[in-house]
């Protein structure tokens, strides 16, 4: 069961349909720890397939390959690993590339309660956006329970998102 969005998250998928809209913006999502959530937020609303075009739920490194091109040395003992600034970049293009989107956000967090490490405690999330050529992720470090720090990324994915294109 999805939890019912916040007052805030309503508010900033309004304002970010609005812009949308009128900036004939089409948007696509790659989400990860959020499982959907940031997709389900934009298409509760009526007309949203007016600027939204596809949800990506990659939640296995297995399929953010695959679905989205995320380079597999990403993944590597070596590599940056799933919760990094490389692989939500990744997962912006694949979405932009995989659909008819020119605007996309990307989430992959550790949400918790298992999971973390000392380097990605739980809470941390990075979040990236690509509206064409413009495109900057950045790391978070939410505090909270699983839902918690799974709805503060759904806010901060929306508020981005908006900033990025106004």
């Amino acid at each position: 069961m999805v939890p019912s969005p916040s007052k805030t998250v309503s508010n900033l998928v309004e304002k970010l349909a609005n812009t949308l809209l009128s900036k004939k913006l089409i948007m696509s999502t790659a989400e990860s720890c959020t499982g959907g959530w940031i997709s389900q937020c934009l298409t509760a609303i009526s007309g949203s397939s007016q600027w939204f075009d596809t949800g990506f739920v990659t939640y296995s490194n297995e399929a953010k390959q695959r679905l989205l091109s995320v380079p597999p040395e990403i993944f590597e003992i070596d590599g940056p690993g799933a919760v990094s600034e490389e692989t939500v970049l990744a997962m912006t293009r694949g979405a932009i590339a995989n659909s008819r989107a020119n605007v996309a956000v990307a989430v992959s967090g550790i949400a918790g309660p298992d999971g973390g490490s000392d380097d990605k405690p739980v809470g941390t999330v990075w979040i990236a956006w690509q509206w064409e050529d413009k495109s900057l992720a950045q790391c978070f470090q939410f505090s909270g329970d699983r839902e918690a720090v799974r709805l503060a990324t759904v806010e901060a994915a929306l508020h981005g998102t908006l900033l990025l294109v106004n």
